[in-house]
């Protein structure tokens, strides 16, 4: 409460109009001290900005409160023989009526525009955060139907269960970043952590993808990783990986590259590992290509982000 009261207390709170009297008292000061220059300085000239700040810290009211504050101030210090009104104070008076409304009304309407949009984006978070709940609640409860239909097929189970999981880390960078989408290297990094990090080089720009691309990244990572432990080059002591990616115009592209490992080929048939690497992309104008090196394999993606 201290910290928002310091930011911005409340539209015609006590608070509001102190720090609009401060704020007049502020611009007192700097005016006098422009005195000490020798040239003449229009007596209101430092009052609008405090009569600004003031208007867009309390409100309308206290807008016109530090404007008529600061008048009397600048009329009494600094306009010389005030009982006598001149056409030239008359017109300096005038100036500064209108100055200070039409700043009291411009800072009025961006104080409750920014209001509306803060409650707007606090609404948001609300929203998202209360979906996410429900959803990690959803996929909890459909991991464990699995587990248990599922109970006599332990490796079809477990094959099914790592795939969601690797869906619910990667809902939870994306909520993380208030639904924006999630970094490569974030996406890579959750994904990979389980293995041996000190064998896996990542390289590439800080490049954020947008949600639905995000969702489609940690599948494929998860069946590359997979099929790595299995059979590729995390599967030997000496395997290394390398993953390194670049992003032109709106064009990313993702090379996998395993070496150090056994000697791979291609797979004798088409499993739901295969056809998730060949279709994935599509939807984004991308592909994936894999090539079985006798280094090991070597997966190159590509995808289109969008504008």
């Amino acid at each position: 409460m201290v910290a928002n009261w310091r930011i911005r207390p409340s539209a015609g709170s006590t608070q509001s109009y102190l720090l609009a009297a401060a704020f007049v008292v502020l611009a007192s000061l700097v005016r006098w001290s422009f005195g000490f220059f020798g040239t003449p300085f229009l007596p209101f000239t430092t009052y609008y900005p405090a009569v600004l700040f003031a208007t867009y810290v309390g409100g309308s009211r206290v807008g016109i409160f530090s404007a008529i504050l600061g008048g009397l101030i600048g009329w009494w210090a600094f306009m010389p023989e005030y009982f006598f009104f001149t056409r030239g104070r008359e017109l300096e008076l005038l100036m500064y009526v209108l100055a200070c409304g039409f700043l009291i009304w411009g800072a009025d309407n961006y104080r409750r525009l920014a209001e509306r949009l803060q409650k707007e984006e606090d609404l948001r978070k609300l929203v998202v955060e209360e979906l996410a709940h429900r959803l990690k609640n959803k996929i909890a409860t459909i991991q464990s139907i699995i587990s248990y239909q599922l109970r006599e097929q332990p490796s079809l189970r477990d094959d099914i269960v790592a795939r969601m999981v690797a869906l619910s880390a990667t809902d939870d960078l994306i909520i993380a970043s208030h639904g924006r989408g999630a970094s490569i290297r974030d996406i890579l990094s959750t994904e990979l952590r389980p293995y041996e990090l000190s064998r896996i080089s990542l390289d590439g720009p800080d490049t954020l993808l947008p949600p639905n691309l995000a969702l489609v990244l940690p599948l494929l990572v998860h069946e590359l990783a997979t099929n790595a432990v299995k059979h590729g080059a995390l599967s030997s002591p000496a395997g290394k990986l390398s993953i390194c990616w670049s992003l032109l115009n709106r064009s990313v592209s993702i090379e996998w590259r395993e070496s150090g490992g056994p000697t791979v080929g291609s797979p004798s048939h088409r499993g739901f590992g295969s056809r998730l690497l060949s279709s994935a992309l599509d939807q984004f104008s991308g592909s994936v290509e894999t090539t079985f090196e006798k280094d090991g394999l070597i997966c190159r993606m590509k995808a289109v982000l969008p504008d």
